[in-house]
């Protein structure tokens, strides 16, 4: 036989019950509100009990002392243990999601190859190419990252039903409240609207000033609700013949949050919102995205063209390296080269790359270089005879 609650323990309870964190949930065709026994107990070590005032003792000093007390509310019917249930989905439903998602990438698929129709094979292949290194990559870059946001969980539901052991244990467990105390803030808002009939019946007992004061007010306030309903109407209209004048291409709303579930002041604002929904619209977001996928192919192909350079600068070295112990031929140049050079840079002094001969003058400067190159040969032949 339990007895009737002492005053301590309704006050411990109600504390317990206004300011350790609940949830409401059905239970048994009924509202409840329930809560989780370590959060309780963390509640009550942080309350005024758990203070030792002078000459006493504090009444909670441990999570076993609480636990103790919380079974003591428990017998006195102040809360009763509940058992978490899950719901599980039929396998109708699974089999129907699988489809659905099956159909719809069926979809996708059929419409990516409708654009991409018109596309050479090269670019197909270099965007499978570049496709799959860039899942690569992420995929590296998520396993490395260990700070990546992950998906978001999908909550599991569940339903509560009562447990045949009647226990307070510190844990994860289910207890559902019986006990709900009126709170003060009810109880005064309760007394104010009692207040206000009283003195809305007794009207015509006020003073004349009292009584032209009130009608006014009501006008007033008449006179703004009916504003905002006309408001309202009128920004439907003006919606609505902006969007038949083009098409259905702009959409112009007027004070867009009036009607939604906003504060008094945020219902205001922003004063009008505009978007285009047309051709071009849809142009600009292909071209925006096709402009990205050619940043990232560009980006992709300057770091292979740089790699190819590292590659032909270091096989340029290695041949250089062996060119310079092949001896003095290349270093010796004769006359001819020196001037075909000369004239080479004079040309490109000038600004002109190329310049076009004809073949008169081609053949000319062949002659010269022949009769030059027998005179080089005489004068070398004339000191070789004076020395034999």
């Amino acid at each position: 036989e339990v007895g009737e609650p002492f005053k301590e323990e309704k006050a411990v309870a109600k504390y317990l019950r206004f300011n350790c964190p609940t949830k409401s949930t059905n239970m048994m065709g009924h509202r409840v509100d329930y809560f989780i026994a370590s959060k309780a107990v963390d509640c009550l070590l942080d309350s005024k009990w758990a203070k030792a005032k002078k000459g006493e003792e504090a009444l909670f000093t441990t999570r076993e002392s609480v636990v103790d007390y919380c079974n003591r509310l428990l017998k006195k019917q102040f809360f009763h243990r509940a058992l978490k249930v899950m719901k599980m989905k039929p396998d109708k439903d699974t089999k129907k999601e699988k489809e659905k998602g099956k159909a719809e990438s069926g979809k996708e698929e059929e419409k990516k190859s409708k654009k991409e129709s018109g596309k050479d094979e090269k670019t197909k292949k270099e965007k499978e190419k570049e496709k799959k290194k860039d899942g690569e990559k992420e995929e590296c870059k998520k396993d490395e990252t260990p700070g990546t946001p992950k998906k978001k969980e999908t909550k599991r539901k569940f339903k509560l039903e009562p447990h045949e052991d009647q226990v307070f244990l510190d844990g994860n467990e289910v207890y559902v409240w019986i006990y709900d105390p009126v709170h003060f803030k009810t109880f005064a808002m309760g007394l104010v609207l009692v207040i206000a009939v009283i003195a809305a019946t007794l009207f015509p007992l006020w003073p004349a000033e009292m009584r032209v004061g009130v009608y006014y007010l009501s006008v007033g306030a008449g006179c703004f609700v009916a504003s905002i309903l006309l408001l309202a109407v009128a920004r439907c209209i003006l919606f609505l013949i902006i969007w038949l004048i083009t098409g259905g291409r702009h959409h112009f709303w007027f004070l867009p949050n009036l009607t939604a579930d906003v504060g008094f002041i945020d219902s205001f604002r922003p004063l009008y919102t505009h978007e285009y929904k047309g051709p071009k619209a849809d142009l600009k977001k292909e071209e925006k995205s096709e402009s990205k996928k050619q940043q990232k192919y560009d980006s992709e192909e300057k770091s292979d063209s740089e790699k190819k350079e590292e590659e032909d600068g270091k096989t340029e070295a290695t041949r250089s390296s062996g060119t310079d112990g092949s001896g003095g031929e290349r270093h010796s140049d004769t006359d001819s080269d020196r001037r075909e050079d000369d004239r080479s840079q004079h040309s490109s002094g000038n600004g002109n790359d190329f310049e076009m001969i004809t073949k008169e003058e081609l053949e000319q400067q062949t002659d010269e270089g022949d009769c030059e190159e027998e005179e080089e040969e005489d004068t070398e032949s004339g000191p070789s005879h004076g020395k034999s």
